[in-house]
Parts: structure tokens; C-alpha cells; sequence
């Protein structure tokens, strides 16, 4: 395929910011409720962030010069002479109000007031808690890291949760989160978001214990398949086991058209139905008609 080359400083930072924002995507969004010294609130939205430990609990988002002045924002001053942050989680029900949230209103302005949320009384940490979230983690900042000096650099505030608060609304009846029930929002270039949940959200099952065979393994003529996709062999090559000749023909002894099917040379239709049989969960028996192809 054709390739963009971006050498970043050759490029305006506004561009090199929505290049990288628009391929380090979907990220998660960082609702931090912030409170200043003199006890005035405060609530933006970053989606340079994530979690990185568990052990302890540790979240990090960055709190970026702005590109056009260099200016830094309430939430940076906040956590520098308090300490102190509640991220909250953004779910779909909530989104437009967040999104009016990232206003840069004056620090004199509360942010819960103007885009309509409910503050709620933290139990460990001054800031409040945004009372519409599923997901609302009381942090203390351990570490503020500068990255730099001029307008995009960013500023990673290292926080650790000490109290976790979560809906029982959003959780299986295992006690697990359920992605459709917290129906989170996601942050991606520009002005789009994308909403996990429902049909947006895909399981994939891989044992990291289970040493699969390999692409390495799979018999040539799937490999150079120009119907299979990479994801489809990859179910194949997560398989443990590459069976033999002989253990590959017991599948024939049920499905005698499969014989003629191979029998026929048609490989095209031969790999419509292991495309078939992997989609239906069935990939043992399509690796074994592989590798009797």
C-alpha cells in the first residue's frame, strides 16, 4: 500500500497532534473532577489516558500544553497544589454533556453547573465525584512528569486509586463489568467518538498459556489463500495441534461430499467452506480439510 512518511518537527504540531489522535484510537476518556486550593471545582475530559498497574492501582492521563498559546489548563494547576483527582468514567447517556464540559470556560466557572452533573462528596479526596458516572475512581497524584516546554507537550499526572466506586448496575450477575451495561465512550481523531458497546464490541478468546502451531505451520495452500483473511488463519494457527494426513482424513468418513470436494480441485469452494467452518466455531475440522487440501 502507499505510505504517508510524516517526519515529526517538519510538520505543524496541529497536524502532527491530529495525525497521531487519529491513529492512536479509540482511547478512553478521563472525566477528572478537580477541585482548586481555594475549594472552586473543576471537570474536563482527557483522552491521553489509561490504566497501568494494578498492583498498586495506577490511571495516567496527560494534561497537554495547549498547541495555539502554550497555556496549561485548570485541571494541571488544580492537581499540582491539591494532590488530588477523581476520574470518572464517560458513558454513552452522559456524552454531549461532557463534550460541553471541554469548554474552556475560566477557572472561576463550575463545570458540573454549566454542562448540568451531579456532584457528588468523595470519601477519601475533596474533589467530588460526577454522580452520572458508572465508574468513579478517588485518586492521589504520585507524580507529575513533564514532557516538555513548548505548546503540545504533555504533562502526565501519575495517579493512584484509593477508593473505587462502581454501579451494580453495570455489573453481570458474576460481579463483572458488562461492556454493554456501562455502554463506555471512546475518543478517536478530530470530532469523532466510537461507542463500545453492542455490536461494536467483539469477543476474542486466546489462551496465552495454549502455544498455538503458528502461521509458520499452516499447510501452504491456505496460507497463500487469496479468500482467507488473516484473522481466519489466525484461528487456525492458534490451534495446539497440526494434525497428520491420517488424522485429517477421519473427517471424511461422515462427509463423503467433503471427498468429492477435494476430490474436485476446486479450491476456491474448498476454502468457502473453511471460511464457513471457522466462522461457525468448527476451526479443527477446517484445519484438517487444510491440510488435506
Amino acid at each position: 500500500m502507499s505510505m504517508l512518511t510524516i517526519e515529526p518537527g517538519k510538520i505543524p504540531t496541529k497536524d502532527l497532534h491530529q495525525f497521531i489522535l487519529g491513529a492512536v484510537a479509540p482511547r478512553p476518556i478521563a472525566f477528572a473532577s478537580t477541585i482548586s486550593k481555594d475549594g472552586q471545582p473543576n471537570l474536563a475530559p482527557y483522552s491521553f489516558f489509561n490504566a497501568f498497574s494494578s498492583n498498586p492501582p495506577i490511571l495516567i492521563f496527560s494534561s497537554n500544553r495547549r498547541v495555539a498559546n502554550n497555556t496549561t489548563k485548570d485541571t494541571l494547576r488544580n492537581v499540582e497544589d491539591t494532590g488530588e483527582v477523581v476520574i470518572n468514567v464517560v458513558s454513552h447517556s452522559f456524552v454531549r454533556q461532557m463534550a460541553l464540559s471541554s469548554v474552556e470556560y475560566g477557572a472561576e466557572i463550575n463545570e458540573f453547573e454549566k454542562a448540568g452533573f451531579t456532584p457528588l462528596p468523595s470519601e477519601v479526596v475533596k474533589p467530588f465525584r460526577v454522580a452520572e458516572s458508572p465508574v468513579q475512581m478517588e485518586c492521589v497524584v504520585d507524580q507529575i512528569l513533564p514532557l516538555g516546554e513548548d505548546g503540545g507537550a504533555g504533562n502526565l499526572i501519575i495517579c493512584r486509586i484509593v477508593r473505587m466506586h462502581i454501579a451494580e448496575a453495570v455489573l453481570t450477575d458474576k460481579g463483572r463489568i458488562d461492556p454493554d451495561k456501562i455502554d463506555l465512550m471512546g475518543r478517536m481523531g478530530r470530532f469523532y467518538y466510537v461507542r463500545a458497546s453492542g455490536a461494536a464490541v467483539e469477543e476474542i478468546m486466546q489462551d496465552v498459556a495454549a502455544f498455538g502451531i503458528g502461521f509458520d505451520q499452516l499447510p501452504a495452500g491456505v496460507k497463500q489463500s487469496t479468500l482467507l483473511t488473516g484473522n481466519e488463519l489466525a484461528q487456525l494457527a492458534a490451534l495446539t495441534h497440526l494434525p497428520n494426513a491420517e488424522e485429517a482424513r477421519a473427517v471424511l468418513q461422515q462427509r463423503p461430499d467433503w471427498q468429492v470436494l477435494l476430490e474436485s480441485g476446486d479450491t476456491e469452494s474448498l476454502h468457502r467452506l473453511i471460511r464457513e467452518l471457522i466462522a461457525g466455531g468448527a476451526a479443527e475440522t477446517a484445519l484438517q480439510l487444510a491440510v488435506l487440501a
